[in-house]
C-alpha cells in the first residue's frame, strides 16, 4: 500500500506537535502520561496563580490547576492536584504560604493525624500563613516610630556633645587633644618601665610562683592531714565545751550552787570587806603598837587605842 505524501506529512505535523507539548511539559516538570487527582479548597483572596506547586513537608506533589471567583460566597475556589501516590487525611490542611523573599506563593498540604483518607474531589480546609513582607508591612508604622524615636534621640545626643566639645577659646579643642597625648604619652613610658621591670626580674617572679605553688601544694597536704585528724569532730567538741560553759556562767550569773551565791550575795561581800578593814586595822595596832603584842603573856594589858587619821592617811 502506497503512503500518499499528504499523509506522511500530516504525521509529521501531529508528531512534531505532540512532541512539543510533550517537551514543553517536561521542562515544566510534569508528567504528560501520569494521572493525578484533584481537590479543592477556597481563600478570601487570591494570591495563586496557574502552575503554582502544591507541596508537602517541602517536596513537590501537584500544582494549582484551576482558580476561580466564586460571586455567591465572595472567595475564591481554588482547585489543585497531587500525584495519587499521596494519601492524607480530609481533616488535613490547605496551607498558602509564600516559598521566599522574593518567591511567590504556593501551597502545603498540612497533614491530620486521623485515619479518614480524603477522596478525589473533596473540599479541604485552608489556612494562611503570614509571610514575611506582609508582617513587615503591619508592623511598619511601628518601626518607623520607633526609628524616629532613636534618631531624635541620636540628634539630642550629638548636640550635647557639641556642646561638651566645643570650647570658647581659640585652641581648646587642640590642647585637649595635646593634654590627651601627653597623658597617653605617660602611660606608654610606664609601660614600658612596668616591662623593664618585669624582664629584669624574671627568675624572683618564677622564683615567686614557683614559691607559691610549693606553698600551695604544702597547704592541701596540711588541709588533707586536718581532714584526716577529724577536725570537725575537734570543733563538735569545742563547740560542746563552750555550750556547757556557757551553762555555767548562766548559773552563777543565776546564783546557783555555792560559786553562784558567793558572787550574788551582796552580804557575803560586806562581810569580807568589814573583815578586810578589821585586818588592816589590826596590822596597822601592830605596826604602831608592836610592844603590845610582844608581852601578849604578860599580865599587863595595854588598852587599844583607835588610830588618828593622819596615821591612817600615812600608812
Amino acid at each position: 500500500m502506497k503512503i500518499s505524501r499528504e499523509v506522511k506529512t500530516a504525521v509529521l505535523v501531529i508528531a512534531g506537535i505532540t512532541f512539543c507539548i510533550y517537551l514543553f511539559t517536561f521542562l515544566k516538570g510534569e508528567d504528560l502520561f501520569d494521572s493525578s487527582n484533584t481537590y479543592y479548597t477556597e481563600f478570601d483572596y487570591n494570591a495563586l496563580k496557574t502552575s503554582s506547586p502544591v507541596t508537602i513537608k517541602g517536596n513537590k506533589v501537584g500544582e494549582v490547576e484551576e482558580i476561580k471567583y466564586d460571586f455567591e460566597s465572595g472567595k475564591t475556589r481554588i482547585s489543585f492536584s497531587v500525584t495519587p501516590k499521596l494519601k492524607f487525611s480530609k481533616n488535613s490542611i490547605v496551607r498558602l504560604y509564600q516559598e521566599g523573599l522574593m518567591g511567590g506563593n504556593a501551597l502545603s498540604i498540612v497533614q491530620a493525624n486521623d485515619g479518614e483518607l480524603a477522596q478525589p474531589g473533596d473540599f479541604i480546609k485552608s489556612e494562611v500563613k503570614p509571610g514575611m513582607i506582609s508582617s513587615l508591612e503591619k508592623n511598619f508604622s511601628g518601626i518607623s516610630e520607633d526609628l524616629g524615636t532613636t534618631l531624635r534621640s541620636s540628634d539630642t545626643l550629638i548636640t550635647n556633645l557639641n556642646k561638651l566639645v566645643v570650647d570658647e577659646s581659640e585652641d581648646g579643642l587642640q590642647q585637649t587633644i595635646a593634654e590627651l597625648n601627653a597623658t597617653l604619652k605617660t602611660f606608654k613610658g610606664v609601660g614600658v618601665k612596668a616591662g623593664n621591670v618585669l624582664s629584669e626580674n624574671d627568675e624572683k617572679i618564677a622564683s615567686v610562683l614557683e614559691n607559691f605553688d610549693k606553698t600551695s601544694a604544702e597547704l592541701a597536704i596540711l588541709i588533707k592531714d586536718l581532714n584526716d585528724a577529724k577536725l570537725s569532730n575537734t570543733v563538735k567538741n569545742l563547740d560542746d565545751m563552750v555550750l556547757k560553759l556557757n551553762q555555767l556562767v548562766s548559773g552563777l550569773a543565776a546564783g546557783e550552787g555555792s560559786m553562784g551565791k558567793l558572787l550574788n550575795d551582796n552580804s557575803l561581800y560586806d562581810n569580807l570587806d568589814a573583815a578586810s578593814k578589821e585586818l588592816q586595822l589590826l596590822l596597822l595596832d601592830i605596826k604602831l603598837h608592836p610592844a603590845r603584842y610582844r608581852r601578849i603573856l604578860s599580865k599587863r594589858e595595854i588598852p587599844y587605842e583607835e588610830p588618828t587619821q593622819e596615821q591612817l592617811n600615812n600608812n
